[in-house]
């Protein structure tokens, strides 16, 4: 009797040894899974969130262009409009206080870039203006509050430089030209573009929108997340490379060689899977603004996703290709608005 009593108890001390064996398994199993309430079926809290976004107006066309029609970007105002425009926003200035202090938007505010979350919520239900040194800072803010909620955000095109010549140094000392003559910047055809797995994402949230609100300020406590164009033309191979211009200017300016063009994207045709998910992703564009909304947009997603700065700008200014967006030309040379010091 006593020892088919031991083995008894040797039997329930095996199964709960085993119980407790397996409970890391299914919490490290559940934590990129969220479960399907409706169907008992799991989904990858990937695609919880994808499904949230593609509902609810979120896709990556509506945070570069707004379901009421208002770009991520606005110019700095002409003078007649100038108090019009200080008035309809509520202005955020990201940059240091030092610059702020030295010269700014009357009325703005000026806080740190990880606290736009926080701060946007005192808006009153103002549009809010982000505003940095050159607009891709801003714009990486401004992708990121859109996805949070406030989608009558915009950024100040150019910043700070597109305002006042005497605040303009942060874009006239960094236009340049190391593509020109480098071995790796071509003309070639665009590659096709591949089809990648989704990112996995660590969640214990069965709800997209919770998802998709940790993701967020996830990033902005990460901060903007940039690389320069030199450092891409000397290494291209260490980078997954996504030249966001049209077709016709890919050929005419040329490109980072081997540099794919995944424009446009979209989540609910599945053409972002263009990106790579596995690798360090860069995108550059003309200005460095648009590919910083499109790199906050993919880390949210959780893909390794950087801006290359200042865009074109930085990497060919003097191509002679240029038809819009080129610093220093027609709207983009700095204007006589007022600073308040």
């Amino acid at each position: 009797m006593l020892s088919n009593f031991n083995c008894t108890i040797m039997k329930k001390l095996s199964l709960l040894l085993i119980g407790f064996l397996l409970i890391p398994s299914l919490l490290f199993t559940s934590c990129d899974r969220g479960e399907d309430p409706g169907s008992g079926t799991t989904l990858p809290a990937f695609q919880l969130m994808k499904d949230h976004m593609i509902a609810n107006k979120l896709d990556i066309s509506d945070i570069l262009v707004n379901p009421d029609g208002e770009k991520f970007v606005v110019p700095a105002p002409a003078a007649a409009d100038y108090d019009a425009f200080i008035a309809k926003y509520y202005i955020l200035d990201i940059r240091k206080a030092d610059a702020f202090n030295a010269g700014h938007i009357k009325g703005a505010k000026n806080i740190a870039f990880k606290d736009i979350l926080t701060e946007a919520g005192n808006s009153g239900g103002k549009p809010i203006l982000m505003v940095c040194y050159t607009g891709q800072t801003a714009c990486f803010a401004t992708s990121l509050l859109r996805l949070y909620g406030y989608s009558h955000t915009r950024a100040l095109k150019w910043g700070m430089s597109g305002w006042n010549a005497a605040t303009a140094g942060p874009w006239n000392n960094n236009i340049g030209d190391v593509a020109k003559n480098n071995t790796n910047w071509n003309y070639s055809s665009a590659p096709a573009n591949n089809v990648f797995d989704d990112p996995t994402l660590s969640s214990l949230s069965q709800d997209g929108a919770e998802i998709l609100k940790a993701r967020v300020e996830q990033v902005v406590q990460e901060g903007f997340k940039t690389v320069k164009g030199k450092d891409v033309l000397d290494n291209p191979g260490d980078y997954f490379v996504n030249n966001y211009f049209n077709a016709n200017d890919y050929s005419a300016f040329g490109h980072v060689a081997n540099a794919y063009r995944i424009n446009p994207f979209h989540l609910s045709d599945n053409t972002y899977k263009g990106h790579n998910s596995s690798g360090k992703v860069v995108t550059y564009c003309y200005t460095g603004q648009t590919s910083a909304v499109i790199t906050a947009y993919l880390r949210v997603l959780g893909y390794d996703a950087y801006s290359l700065l200042f865009g074109m700008n930085g990497l060919y200014h003097s191509n002679d290709a240029w038809k819009k967006n080129q610093w220093g030309v027609g709207s983009s040379v700095p204007k006589d608005l007022p600073l308040i010091k």
